[in-house]
């Protein structure tokens, strides 16, 4: 439920327009956060306004000193949405244009090398003793291997909770990720191996809702804990890194292991028309295209299977797009 109160003149159809947005699978929480400071940007500046101006939406948008191209093309496409949402119910709206800005330049997710996988896991198991977060030497190894492995969002990894993680069989249960949807993930033996010697280490006393990587104060380790320590990583394993914004990051994990998948069964002949609607359940795709999309990029980064795809599947190849923050 969205709990953000608006109070200007289109507070109505912004709560409306929220609440359809969450009716069909959104989370929309950090959209309907934006939709609140626009709410008392028209209060405070066009009060007496009636209609969504062309004035309105470009005044809105116009990008500020502090903010990155990236952030304005995010609001802009937040009150392109709602312009739209209020012509589909007949009230009169300026719906800009898509790609009004222009976007920065597309990042492309740096697939991990078999020799660049293998020394950054050596030296997440060299990982040391930290007072600040005592179970880090623990977590590391386990949590990285996992993002991979199973092709986990860095999210869902520090999301998981005990009860989610079935160490006799080996599977994790993913609960309300990306749209809320939640699935079943089976892990490897030797995944499953190394997160029964973790909870013997860890969890000694478990309850169900106990975070499985846990902070101190039974927090989750967070996303600036996380990726410290894998910059930390890289540069001991002397993979670079090409500053902020440039890659790699953690989520090209995930990419890594969608882009391994493929070229492991295009090299066995595999029938992708099988195996693609199983990588789309595994990796909680809402849609074919979402998994279709690491088909180009397979092409691209394995460019002597492309003959091989392309003969087989004809146009099953699609354009490589998406944006800079890509989330597959």
């Amino acid at each position: 439920m969205n709990k953000i109160i608006y109070t200007g003149h289109f507070k109505e159809h912004i709560q409306n327009f929220v609440k359809l947005k969450h009716a069909v699978g959104y989370k929309y929480n950090t959209e309907a956060g934006h939709l609140k400071r626009f709410d008392r940007f028209t209060s405070e500046k066009y009060s007496d306004a009636t209609i969504l101006t062309k004035e309105i939406v470009l005044d809105w948008c116009s990008k500020k000193t502090y903010e990155a191209q990236a952030n304005q093309c995010s609001r802009a496409s937040i009150i392109r949405q709602f312009g739209k949402y209020l012509d589909s119910i007949e009230v009169r709206a300026y719906v800009i244009p898509k790609n009004y800005y222009p976007q920065e330049q597309k990042y492309i997710p740096h697939i991990y090398t078999v020799d660049e996988l293998t020394r950054f896991f050596t030296e997440t198991d060299n990982c040391r003793y930290c007072n600040e977060c005592p179970y880090r030497h623990l977590i590391m190894p386990v949590i990285f291997r996992m993002i991979y492995m199973c092709g986990l969002r860095a999210s869902e990894a520090r999301l998981l909770k005990v009860a989610d993680v079935d160490l006799e069989n080996g599977i994790l249960t993913i609960n309300q990720s990306k749209k809320d949807k939640s699935r079943l993930v089976p892990m490897s033996d030797c995944l499953t191996k190394r997160c029964r010697c973790f909870s013997k280490k860890v969890h000694t006393h478990p309850l169900e809702g106990d975070y499985y990587f846990p902070a101190l104060g039974k927090k989750p380790i967070t996303l600036v804990n996380l990726y410290r320590n894998f910059r930390r990583f890289l540069w001991r394993a002397r993979i670079s890194h090409g500053g902020r914004g440039c890659g790699p990051r953690i989520h090209d994990f995930r990419s890594t292991y969608a882009i391994h998948c493929l070229k492991k069964w295009t090299e066995e002949d595999k029938d992708l028309n099988v195996y693609l609607p199983a990588l789309k359940t595994y990796m909680g795709h809402d849609s074919f295209e979402e998994t279709a999309y690491y088909l180009h990029m397979t092409a691209d980064v394995f460019p002597y299977i492309t003959f091989k795809i392309e003969a087989s599947y004809p146009e099953i190849i699609p354009q490589l797009q998406g944006d800079p923050d890509e989330t597959y």
